[in-house]
């Protein structure tokens, strides 16, 4: 079997296996070596070795690398993310963070939960985003466990809502800033493309284009790019208001009281008045009907980390690229589930 190579030679190891007959039921036993990997061919500190550095490398450029077979470094990977999640146990989490991931074209969807307070994926699987496929991971989870839930931070979808009321109905529900904010942008899309429906001609240089110039926080943006918000928000008055709304919506995560936090967003929706933004209406009736959800934030135990979801989105994502054709599920929920844990 081969083991860890010593400079530029493959070093192989060659051992005596003994084989018993079983005195009970007759059949001839193999003496089990602990030092082996699942694939008896490598020792398990190797089986470690190819997956401490998959971590940082494609599955192809391993291969290559210690010429092995594309399959084989796949396998030792395995082990060795399945050793990872064992090491750590079950935790008992107390705030989760809920969302949904495509797998692939044709909405096809897992779900993934998140502990935000350890900062790691907690469970992946599912067959689509809907109550019972979230109903999976707090029967994973246990009873006992999901009564420790005190917070559930996910997007407003109400199959989420239904299913965490439903195992946990002690945890308080809190909408994610980053969704919420994600419908505003879609908003002010809408008004951008009514803008530029609305225009005849040379007035349309303006705003076409600009769609991620107007989505962006001007403090992201490169000088090219402030020059152009400056020249369409000097050019088109409704678009000038739509983007202040949006730039300012963002303070309603802000205060400390939940009165408060009220008396800005009754303020933000007057501001719409005379405006004639109907997707900025849109939007408010629905912080209006969501506001629950919103406000809990208000709660200094609720003050939690909302950017982890959508940095944990943006890791999946970088890995499926990496991983473009792959199919093995069971690969993609492994290399979920340990993209944030110390290597072993």
């Amino acid at each position: 079997m081969r083991d860890l190579s010593c400079g530029d030679r493959r070093v192989y190891l060659q051992v005596e296996v003994r084989r018993v007959q079983c005195k009970s039921c007759g059949t001839v036993k193999r003496e089990r070596l602990e030092f082996l990997a699942d694939n008896p061919f490598y020792t398990k500190r190797f089986a470690y070795y190819v997956g401490r550095r998959c971590r940082a490398a494609t599955l192809s450029d391993i291969a290559e690398e210690l010429h092995l077979d594309w399959d084989t470094v796949k396998t030792l990977e395995k082990q060795y993310m399945t050793a990872q999640l064992a090491k750590v146990g079950t935790p008992r989490p107390k705030v989760i963070g809920i969302d949904e991931i495509a797998i692939r074209k044709g909405h096809t969807y897992r779900i993934v939960v998140s502990d935000l307070l350890r900062g790691r994926p907690l469970w992946f699987g599912g067959e689509d985003r809907s109550a019972a496929s979230l109903g999976q991971f707090y029967a994973w989870l246990g009873e006992e466990r999901s009564r420790g839930i005190r917070l559930a931070v996910m997007d407003m979808w109400k199959p989420f809502r239904t299913a965490t009321a439903a195992h946990a109905p002690q945890a308080a529900i809190l909408f994610d800033k980053f969704h919420v904010l994600r419908h505003l942008g879609e908003a002010l899309d809408k008004v951008r493309k009514a803008e530029y429906g609305r225009l005849k001609g040379k007035d349309r240089r303006f705003i076409k284009g600009q769609k991620y110039t107007l989505l962006a926080h001007r403090a992201t943006l490169t000088l090219p790019g402030r020059q152009s918000l400056k020249t369409l928000l000097a050019a088109n008055k409704r678009l000038h208001t739509a983007y202040l709304l949006k730039e300012s919506f963002g303070q309603l995560w802000d205060y400390q009281r939940e009165g408060w936090a009220r008396r800005f967003f009754e303020h933000w929706r007057a501001s719409l008045k005379w405006q004639r933004l109907k997707p900025y209406a849109h939007f408010a009736q629905m912080i209006d009907r969501h506001w629950e959800g919103i406000a809990a934030y208000c709660q200094p135990e609720n003050k939690v980390a909302l950017g982890f979801v959508e940095g944990l989105n943006n890791k999946i994502r970088v890995i499926q690229r990496r991983a473009y054709g792959l199919r093995d599920e069971e690969y993609l929920r492994l290399k979920i589930l340990t993209c944030m844990l110390p290597p072993l």
